[in-house]
């Protein structure tokens, strides 16, 4: 049997275990499926008013398209069932366009890690709308290169269905020669959404999904949250964790929390700033696509999850993308934080749905699983930005060839 067809038959078979693990594993890890996504299209499908259309909504507006499009698969088993199938069938594609015939080395090993990662992450990055982005994104940056237009539209519709793949789209202008292109393509598909949602009359709502985010509280399992945890784990009076109703999670309080709060959203602009201009002038003094890209992406991505007050397990789906294509650039270079990936993911399983249940209770064997995955994730980002600093502009190739001449010489 040939490695393709044995990667193929990994896929199927990782992909149904991650599925029923959903329905077995405790604290409902498919939970926002039935939960928020069903209920959301119906009313949509029903006429009874469209979240971002005629209310506020937390996700962009083309986060109800894959809702929607999901009863097109329930009458297999339902809506969960379907939706799980509307991921596989875009993983797939992705995989597909990942593997292609093969023959590639580092396409394989991209391949095997993606899928090692969805099964070590487990159903949560099944069963929430993050899972429609990855593979959107996976083929968006594949494309950046020889389709620029192309890449470029489908991060803009990632985008435009949970925010996050902005990250990868502001590197892609960065990094990619034809940035223009890249740049037109997201304009346009930007522009067509919000023509498309103030026809329908959701002009107020175009951007609310921004400030549903800038006004949460600290979520449970964010990195800024760890003081807060621990000190609901020792009892100590004014930190505790509680469920907040209106976005449906878990966050935690203590003292001086709001200033905490306040300054969370500044402090994460302010570094994704600083990490983009740094890409910026590594690009503008000659850096190649192939050595800026990746680790400039993983910086930006592992920034929106280590500096971000909401702290959402699925959110360890997102690093998987630049570690794809980092691997399929240079297998060898990037497999080292790949593992690194793999081990946030599985401690990420660990921690919810495993021992969810204990971590709501305050208990120190869960809160101390949690800070482990949040340790390993900001030492993924100060390994990413180290890398980022370390990329080699044209005048420093130039130099490096020129040393090795002279010792040639010699």
């Amino acid at each position: 049997m040939g490695r393709r067809a044995i990667l193929w038959g990994a896929f199927v078979v990782i992909h149904v275990v991650v599925a029923v693990l959903g329905w077995v594993m405790p604290n409902q890890p498919m939970g926002d499926v039935y939960l928020v996504y069903e209920p959301w299209s119906n009313q949509a499908l029903s006429g009874s008013g469209i979240v971002g259309i005629t209310q506020p909504w937390v996700y962009p507006q083309l986060a109800l398209v894959p809702m929607v499009l999901a009863h097109g698969f329930a009458w297999i088993g339902g809506y969960t069932v379907g939706w799980a199938v509307l991921v596989t069938a875009c993983n797939a594609l992705a995989f597909w366009m990942l593997l292609g015939r093969a023959r590639s080395r580092g396409r394989v090993r991209a391949a095997w890690f993606w899928l090692a990662s969805i099964l070590l992450l487990g159903p949560v990055g099944l069963y929430r709308i993050d899972a429609i982005t990855v593979p959107l994104a996976i083929a968006g940056c594949l494309w950046l290169v020889g389709r620029p237009w192309l890449g470029g539209a489908l991060l803009a519709v990632a985008t435009w269905i949970k925010v996050w793949p902005a990250a990868l789209l502001a590197a892609a202008v960065i990094a990619v020669r034809r940035r223009l292109a890249v740049l037109g393509a997201a304009v346009v598909i930007s522009a067509l959404t919000i023509a498309a949602v103030v026809a329908a009359g959701g002009a107020q709502y175009v951007f609310g999904f921004i400030g549903e985010q800038t006004g949460r509280g600290l979520q449970l399992e964010a990195p800024v949250s760890t003081v807060y945890l621990w000190r609901a784990v020792a009892g100590i009076d004014g930190s505790f964790i509680y469920y907040d109703p209106d976005i449906l999670t878990f966050q935690v309080t203590g003292p001086n929390v709001d200033v905490v709060i306040a300054l969370m959203t500044p402090l994460l602009v302010v570094f994704v700033a600083l990490i983009a201009v740094a890409g910026a002038v590594k690009a503008w003094r000659g850096a190649s696509f192939a050595a800026l890209f990746v680790p400039l992406s993983l910086s930006l991505v592992t920034a929106f999850i280590a500096l971000n007050k909401v702290g959402s397990p699925q959110y360890v789906t997102w690093i998987a993308v630049p570690l794809v294509i980092g691997l399929v650039i240079d297998r060898r270079r990037w497999w080292g934080p790949a593992v690194l990936g793999l081990a946030i993911a599985a401690v990420t399983q660990l921690v919810y749905p495993i021992m969810y249940g204990g971590l709501l209770q305050a208990q120190a064997v869960p809160a101390a699983a949690l800070t482990l995955r949040n340790a390993l994730m900001v030492a993924l980002l100060v390994w990413s930005v180290a890398r980022l600093a370390r990329v080699r502009t044209a005048a420093q190739r130039r130099s490096a060839v020129a040393r090795r001449g002279s010792v040639e010489t010699c």
